[in-house]
């Protein structure tokens, strides 16, 4: 190798350390949490099966008389009802008491029975959950996940570069040695299962980043400004078009949980929330047609059951079913207005532009949703390989250092230099906060230890 060729081994070796060990603990909840979600309702279906299930039933009883029975047992305001297609499962109400956490209260949906409730995220899967997206920080925490994702990517990426073998014998790198022994033998090891999982790492990371708060919001915008997101001609519906505030409150404001397509899509709203003649009779407050004729509506429209169904919570509100199956081709959310019993909105999977149905296919590859139990089984081999990738990297980073010293590889010369801010600036247009954290990086490496000679001595 050309002292050219070192130095850049080198340079890309320290970038590689540094990524690893800011990575390697949120990287191991991601992938431990990220297990755990793939078999949710396994695990839910297991640990709660006396909520979850019920006896077959024949019939349902009408959503009002559910959400009355839950409200005599749980009093508080119901916001949601999912209404469950097969016939041995519980319907879900959610509903929030005047003081504590939300409920989530399972009920008999052919007999009324209340079987019981809990606090999502005080579950083991809703713990995973939260922990997964948030890290239990809210938009901090989201953030920090997504910078760690990105900084994923430069380490698979540093790492394939590191680990590309030359030679005759190149082959023999895609497989760890087991002739080894100490360092040899867990650098062989940390080498093939990156290799063999690095492909499925990545496509979970640019599968989840949709997610993420920056980058997120940053793709939903694009694909919209360039109409293959959330089409322009379903952004307002019926009524919506004319009551709509400047600001209206979208979807994702409005109920929570919806597809990724839509959470930035403007809520419609119901037409009017007073009525009054010409009698000089002041208005008075229009009648809501209530739950069961809503779901009535749903039903003319084709959607009988297996939707989310979110109560209106404001006097212009409407009733908002969403479809969300396995297979994003089947997603639909469909409004009903609460006063006319009218759609006041009706969105598809086909409605999507094509690159909001390429990120909803992707959501549901990365969830294990697609192809059912296989596709579990193959997203759970990234999360078991980043597993092995982070406890064998750092045994070995803990093995090599020296004693009392962080033991990180040498800076960079100057011409390797200006090529990780050339990269640091690429990665920045792409994927902003990985750009504006390695130039972060890069000047704290560069100035700030120059300049502290203990600190210097103790990252050697």
């Amino acid at each position: 190798m050309s002292a050219a060729g070192h130095d850049l081994y080198r340079a890309v070796w320290r970038w590689h350390f540094y990524a690893g060990l800011f990575v390697a603990p949120l990287l191991l909840i991601l992938a431990i949490t990220g297990s755990i979600y793939l078999f949710n309702d396994e695990i839910e279906d297991t640990v709660h099966a006396d909520l979850r299930f019920a006896p077959e039933r024949r019939a349902s009883l009408p959503p009002s008389r559910l959400i009355a029975a839950v409200q005599a047992a749980y009093p508080g305001t119901v916001t949601r009802i999912d209404l469950p297609s097969q016939p041995r499962r519980t319907a879900q109400v959610f509903v929030t008491p005047a003081q504590g956490a939300p409920l989530r209260v399972f009920v008999d949906p052919g007999t009324a029975r209340v079987h019981g409730a809990f606090v999502y995220a005080r579950t083991l899967v809703g713990f995973a959950d939260t922990l997964h997206g948030s890290l239990l920080l809210g938009r901090v925490g989201d953030a920090i996940v997504e910078l760690a994702a990105c900084w994923a990517l430069l380490l698979i990426a540093s790492g394939l570069y590191l680990w590309w073998p030359s030679g005759p014998g190149w082959y023999r790198a895609l497989w760890p040695d087991l002739r080894a022994r100490g360092r040899g033998f867990w650098r062989s090891l940390h080498g093939a299962t990156g290799v063999w999982t690095s492909a499925l790492i990545v496509f979970l990371i640019l599968t989840g980043l949709p997610w993420a708060g920056v980058w997120g919001d940053l793709l939903r915008a694009g694909t919209q400004s360039l109409g293959i997101g959330y089409p322009e001609q379903h952004r307002h519906h019926g009524p919506a078009a004319t009551t709509q505030a400047a600001t209206p409150t979208t979807m994702a404001q409005a109920i929570g949980e919806t597809p990724w397509t839509l959470r930035d899509a403007p809520m419609p709203v119901s037409a009017h929330a007073h009525h009054g003649g010409h009698t000089g009779i002041s208005p008075s407050p229009a009648s809501d047609i209530g739950i069961d004729a809503a779901v009535r509506a749903l039903a003319a429209q084709g959607l009988v059951a297996d939707y989310r169904l979110s109560l209106p919570q404001s006097a212009d509100g409407v009733y908002s079913a969403v479809v969300y199956p396995d297979r994003p081709q089947g997603q639909r959310s469909v409004q009903i207005d609460r006063y006319r019993g009218s759609v006041a909105g009706d969105t598809g999977f086909a409605d999507y532009g094509w690159a909001a149905q390429a990120v909803e296919v992707g959501v549901q590859l990365h969830m294990g949703n697609y192809f059912g139990r296989a596709n579990q089984f193959v997203m759970l081999l990234p999360c078991l390989g980043v597993v092995g990738l982070c406890f064998s990297g750092v045994w070995m980073w803990w093995r090599r250092r020296p004693r009392g010293r962080l033991g990180a590889p040498r800076t960079s010369t100057p011409p390797q230099a200006k090529t990780v801010v050339a990269i640091a600036v690429g990665c920045g247009l792409l994927l902003p906060l990985l750009g504006a954290s390695l130039l972060l990086v890069f000047v704290l490496d560069r100035w700030l230890v120059a300049r502290l000679p203990r600190l210097r001595a103790a990252l050697r």
